[in-house]
């Protein structure tokens, strides 16, 4: 039956994505920044996001706690709203910042936080901008932040499924479907982009998934950063870099690592592919950890962190001797 729900949603977001790829006018503009040559429409995201709330009605499997879910619709569709205009229109940093502060608030405010008190506050705010960031910057290749968050939600779904978080189990296989059915039009070459009003609300709607995951069945809230650890160093490694070299890291760059990698040579077909794997692997990882939880967490990080120290110390190497 549940595999039956994910091809009809999968289905019905692919159906979506043909029918904004006819009508959508807002093209992505090629320029010396972009990864792509050709114009190609932009805000495909309005799929996901449209084919996940008609699975979460479809399934009847709404989570009990309305309160806090309500919130997390209502500050999901407040940063995707406010995504889908700067797609078309472009909106300056400080607005884009805090219409997305004022909708983190509103979700906790509704009760997705961990705990109780003014450092759980700033904690949750911290990470849910950081992931609904992350998600959004590593948007700039076919089909690498559809790829990922199919794979992270299956595997969160599988995790929630095992731990009894009910609730977590249908959102996640929600988003896996209906991302799935976008990742069809968005695989290289690209016929169309999700554009920041996807990668906003897929950062974002995992973000709360965490926090939602430990309150529903007390699932350690490090699944979340160990399935995305690959965009989190990627975007980590990359804003420190920036910032000793002195550049202006709130302007538009083509140095993340998967960029590098991209421009001294891989397609982005094998750079998805890359980034595809690390996700499987961070799966197969968070999936043991969980149900190895006398494990210290540090046992598992510690060696995933050595391999991307590695990983980036070949992209820089790699970008240096062939991007001169």
């Amino acid at each position: 039956m549940d595999i039956l729900f994910f091809i009809t949603i999968t289905g019905i977001a692919a159906l979506l994505t043909r029918l904004l790829l006819r009508h959508l006018k807002n093209f992505d503009v090629p320029n010396e920044r972009s990864s792509h040559t050709q114009l190609t429409p932009r805000g495909g995201g309005i799929a996901i996001m449209l084919a996940f709330l008609l699975a979460l009605i479809f399934s009847a499997q709404l989570p009990v706690d309305t309160r806090s879910f309500s919130g997390y619709l209502l500050a999901a569709f407040l940063i995707a709203a406010i995504s889908l205009y700067d797609d078309f229109k472009r909106l300056s940093f400080k607005i884009k910042l805090a219409g997305f502060l004022l909708a983190m608030l509103l979700a906790i405010g509704s009760g997705n936080v961990i705990a109780p008190g003014l450092g759980w506050w700033l904690l949750t705010l911290l990470w849910m901008m950081g992931l609904t960031n992350a998600c959004n910057f590593m948007d700039g290749l076919d089909g690498l932040v559809a790829s990922t968050a199919v794979i992270a939600a299956l595997f969160l779904a599988g995790i929630a499924f095992i731990q009894g978080s009910h609730s977590v189990y249908w959102m996640a296989l929600s988003l896996a479907a209906a991302t799935a059915g976008f990742l069809f039009y968005n695989w290289s070459p690209a016929k169309i982009f999700m554009g920041d009003v996807g990668s906003t609300f897929i950062g974002f709607t995992f973000a709360v998934l965490a926090v939602a995951n430990y309150n529903e069945a007390q699932i350690s809230y490090l699944v979340l950063p160990l399935l995305f650890f690959h965009f989190i160093y990627d975007t980590a490694f990359t804003f420190f870099r920036r910032l000793l070299k002195g550049e202006n890291v709130f302007t538009a760059h083509r140095s993340h690592l998967y960029q590098l990698l991209n421009r001294s040579g891989f397609s982005h077909q094998r750079v998805t592919l890359i980034y595809a794997a690390m996700a499987l692997a961070q799966g197969v990882i968070a999936l043991w950890m969980v149900n190895h939880p006398a494990v210290a967490p540090l046992l598992v990080g510690l060696p995933l962190l050595l391999f991307y120290v590695f990983y980036a110390v070949w992209v820089l190497h790699r970008a240096n001797h062939l991007l001169k």
